[in-house]
């Protein structure tokens, strides 16, 4: 190896070791993902108790999705294809259209509940939307 190109590669090696900054955002940042959080969290529980279930449920891993397929009017047993990737996006596509439905709402708001939820969800829930439930 040619002994006037390692300083040069000494040197390289020492500045790509040292790229990462020390960088801190503050807290501001963390305190609006906090809001939104909330929010959206306050948006579903309202939801919920819109259609007569429990708000706390929200909360509860798990448990959510059982009564969001209730309240969506799907079967029980989904809740296991919602643990099978790619396969999950299918069925909680179809949860979110029956969900449009029983708040009388059409496809292309439970197209909206699926692709932008953090917008549809609190619309659902502040606005005038009313639980009809299932309509066969």
């Amino acid at each position: 190896m040619n002994t006037h190109l390692l300083p040069m590669l000494q040197k390289a090696s020492e500045v790509s070791m040292n790229t990462s900054p020390d960088v801190q955002a503050g807290p501001l940042p963390m305190l609006i993902g906090l809001a939104v959080l909330v929010f959206v969290i306050a948006s579903v529980w309202k939801v919920f108790v819109k259609a007569g279930e429990p708000g706390w449920a929200c909360l509860v891993p798990i448990y959510n999705l059982i009564v969001y397929l209730k309240i969506a009017g799907k079967p029980l047993w989904w809740v296991i294809l919602f643990f099978i990737p790619l396969v999950n996006f299918v069925f909680a596509l179809l949860a979110s259209l029956g969900l449009a439905k029983n708040f009388g709402k059409g496809a292309g708001f439970g197209l909206g509940l699926f692709f932008l939820g953090f917008i549809f969800v609190p619309i659902l829930a502040f606005g005038d939307a009313k639980f009809v439930g299932q309509k066969s």
